[in-house]
């Protein structure tokens, strides 16, 4: 993508970013823009909606119909935007915090129902604007200023949450492995339904400088050599996969979506009434 293409989905007024040098909240950015443009939709015909945390800042530096909306809500609010303008194509980004911590109603009940959005969640398992607190996807015994000596919990797997609470597109990828983002935020807003891509992302700021990987390129690493693609996970033992990162295409389904069975009630009760 040529830098004049690139800067017409920015807001640059607003940059520099709030984001550490590094972070991967970037590259995720970077992603969406690309799929985007590959996709040739129209700015204009795009809704992104975010919540609270560092993520949710992206909304702020696209130049799309963009809102950044209270801690928790923004798939509340991305529901609301898709009813009112159905032919919108909808994206809520969010962190593994805001999405499945104090938003995670939100986020199963949106996966039920089968709405017709897009959800792209930056996993960096932890809470980091607010100063490294371990979060729901914060692994078991790794450190956060919460958890000093170890996390004592253990994290959701959110790909493993989106299947069962009922999305009918699933994908996991990292920031190390940019042209699988690309593609399956691509397929997630070409895909009619609750798309869910969760995207594993550095955060050295806090969880890495806990848990001995200081710079950003300490956790990419960890990314290269800890991931496997699904097809290959599915024949190996539990034993050559424990400590490893699965990514890859959980689910694709066409089913009729929240929309669609709104409309078939909606066309029932008017003919009742006449």
């Amino acid at each position: 993508m040529k830098r004049d293409d690139l800067i017409n989905y920015l807001r640059i007024d607003r940059w520099p970013t709030v984001w550490c040098p590094g972070c991967g909240n970037g590259i995720i950015l970077k992603s969406f823009i690309d799929a985007v443009n590959e996709l040739k939709l129209e700015k204009d015909r795009v809704a992104v909606v975010s919540g609270i945390g560092c993520s949710s800042r992206a909304t702020g530096y696209l130049d799309f119909n963009t809102l950044h909306t209270l801690h928790g809500r923004a798939i509340a609010f991305a529901t609301g935007v898709k009813l009112a303008r159905p032919d919108f194509k909808v994206v809520v980004m969010g962190g593994d915090g805001d999405i499945t911590a104090i938003g995670g109603n939100h986020f199963i009940h949106a996966c039920r129902r089968n709405l017709d959005i897009t959800v792209i969640i930056f996993n960096n398992m932890i809470y980091g604007m607010t100063g490294g607190q371990h979060s729901p996807t914060t692994p078991h015994e790794k450190i956060a200023s919460t958890m000093p000596y170890g996390n004592i919990e253990n994290s959701f797997d959110i790909v493993e949450l989106a299947l069962t609470s009922g999305a009918t597109y699933v994908a996991r990828s990292t920031v190390y492995h940019y042209p699988l983002t690309v593609k399956y935020i691509k397929e997630g807003i070409s895909h009619r339904g609750m798309s869910v891509i969760e995207v594993l992302t550095n955060c050295h700021t806090y969880y890495g400088r806990y848990n001995g990987m200081r710079n950003a390129w300490d956790i990419h690493e960890y990314f290269k050599n800890n991931t496997v693609m699904k097809e290959k996970a599915e024949k190996l033992s539990r034993e050559e996969l424990e400590g490893k990162i699965i990514i890859g295409q959980f689910k694709k389904e066409e089913k009729p979506d929240f929309y669609e069975n709104y409309k078939k009630i909606f066309s029932i009760v008017k003919n009742s009434e006449v």
